[in-house]
């Protein structure tokens, strides 16, 4: 699938350049506020603005090399490309130079033997009381779902106007450039024998829950141990202004299976007598919703926070929410993504529309994704959501649920130095002051990391902007917010690598 082949370019090592400069150039850049007193000197500064510059093209040329690798992590899909695209982020990380340790990892996920995805891990000590920093991202992708809802190959990069369109390309493929290109940049600027500690860590089951994180932090704790861990893979305010997310929502998802029927039958003799699974399904899933749309399950709790404004014009500019159709839930439109319960049925198991026949069906599987708010615990809200579905089973059918996945829901200390260096940072790269967030998605390693490492600083970062698409078909990068991105995380390592005393 193509697009406007007119406005469409495909970025490739050799012709990236000029498609991607002319975007970057439009983007805004804006000067630093002469009011904020820039993270690190300003001749530094200006060395590493300097070499994030001269590095983007080939940057965003390595960017698209990893797209064009279709490294979705699912059960379903070819484990080679996911190590193929391991491969490929281990051979940017080895060429950086300045790490003692780059490997390829994989380990056992709890109660089986099968491995998990592989993952590039790489470290370097500081030295002369400097501190470490983690930097995190993941290399693998959501499945690109219809090759029809794309305007262009999900996994052909292509430039259109100031974006670049392809799964991956915003999630999580850009953050992970966002960490090579700044450590690029770092070097170009002070040379490879610098003092700030570093440890990369690149995972590849992200986007499949993270399934053998548990394992890999056991037996990889000294590695990952840092004073400060950037995670980026998260959301900015718009193109213009950054943000720090200090809040993410948890997950629990399963796969839940109604039966009622031995076999199928004719719904001409036995339909009016007989429930069919597709009737007891639909009465099932209404009764997890309010009226208004919001979840009706007892025992998922919400948290009171402020929230910026935030206009439904907004949200269905951003959204694609069509004419007509309204939005769902009470209170603030971000207090609904941020900060309250929220249910989706992402996928139904049932005879297709083109093979649909006469009959009553007797099974229907559906995978129900559940994101609960920060203060609540994963186990607790996957007991009161099982406790829901057995208690409003409707005609007597017969329920299975299995596959349960949980992800424990996160809230970001803002207090600490690290933020500070943060707000710095971002303010010098992008001009404007970076905006605190919450999402409503879910990163639950963080949590476990917090557990493992409660004295490590957590920075929530990313990439992406509320026109990227993340985990839907046409997700792009906003090229101009790409540059500032990195230019931000150079400033804090640039910063950070001056730091003593920490």
């Amino acid at each position: 699938m193509t697009g406007n082949p007119q406005t469409n370019s495909h970025a490739t090592g050799s012709t990236s350049r000029s498609a991607t400069d002319s975007a970057v150039d439009s983007a805004v850049d804006p000067a630093v506020d002469p009011g904020v007193d820039p993270a690190v000197d300003p001749g530094a500064q200006s060395a590493l603005r300097t070499a994030v510059e001269l590095g983007l093209p080939t940057t965003i040329a390595d960017l698209c090399a990893l797209v064009r690798i279709p490294s979705v992590s699912w059960a379903a899909f070819d484990r080679a490309q996911v190590a193929a695209s391991a491969d490929a982020v281990a051979t940017l990380v080895r060429e950086l130079d300045v790490f003692e340790s780059v490997e390829t990892v994989q380990a056992g996920i709890p109660g089986g033997t099968e491995l998990g995805q592989p993952a590039i891990l790489a470290s370097r000590p500081a030295r002369n009381g400097r501190p470490t920093v983690l930097l995190y991202a993941h290399h693998d992708v959501q499945p690109p779902g219809k090759d029809e809802d794309w305007e262009s190959d999900p996994f052909t990069p292509t430039v259109r106007g100031d974006r670049l369109y392809g799964r991956g390309a915003a999630d999580d493929k850009a953050g992970v450039m966002a960490h090579v290109a700044s450590i690029r940049a770092l070097v170009a600027a002070v040379g490879p024998d610098f003092d700030l500690g570093l440890a990369l860590f690149i995972e590849g089951e992200e986007e499949f829950g993270s399934r053998s994180f548990a394992t890999f932090l056991d037996e990889n704790r000294e590695a990952l141990r840092g004073d400060v861990i950037v995670v980026a893979d998260s959301n900015n305010w718009d193109i213009n202004t950054p943000a720090i997310t200090t809040a993410l929502r948890g997950n629990v998802t399963l796969r839940l299976t109604v039966r009622t029927l031995a076999h199928a039958s004719h719904s001409g003799m036995f339909g009016g007598a007989v429930p069919d699974a597709m009737l007891a399904t639909i009465r099932l899933l209404a009764t997890l919703y309010h009226d208004d749309g919001s979840v009706a399950v007892a025992g998922l709790t919400s948290i009171d926070v402020p929230t910026p404004d935030y206009s439904e014009e907004q949200l269905r500019a951003e959204t694609g929410l069509l004419p007509g159709v309204t939005p769902i839930g009470h209170g603030s439109i971000l207090s609904r993504i941020w900060s309250q319960p929220a249910l989706t049925v992402t996928g139904i198991d049932a005879p297709t529309v083109d093979n649909a026949s006469n009959t009553l069906t007797p099974t229907v599987t559906v995978r129900i994704s559940t994101r609960i708010a920060p203060g609540q615990s994963a186990v607790d809200a996957a007991v009161a959501i099982e406790t829901h579905l057995r208690e409003n089973a409707p005609f007597g059918a017969v329920l299975e649920i299995d596959d349960v996945d949980t992800g424990e829901p996160f809230l970001v200390d803002t207090s600490g130095w690290a933020v500070t260096e943060a707000r710095s940072a971002m303010t010098d790269a992008w001009g404007v002051p970076p905006v605190d967030i919450g999402v409503g998605g879910s990163i639950p390693f963080i949590a476990d990391l917090v557990r493992v490492f409660p004295a490590a600083q957590i920075l929530v970062t990313g990439v992406e902007d509320p026109d990227s698409r993340a985990h839907s078909p046409n997700e792009s990068l906003h090229l101009g917010v790409f540059k500032r991105a990195v230019l931000s995380e150079a400033f804090l390592l640039g910063s950070l690598n001056e730091r003593t005393g920490h």
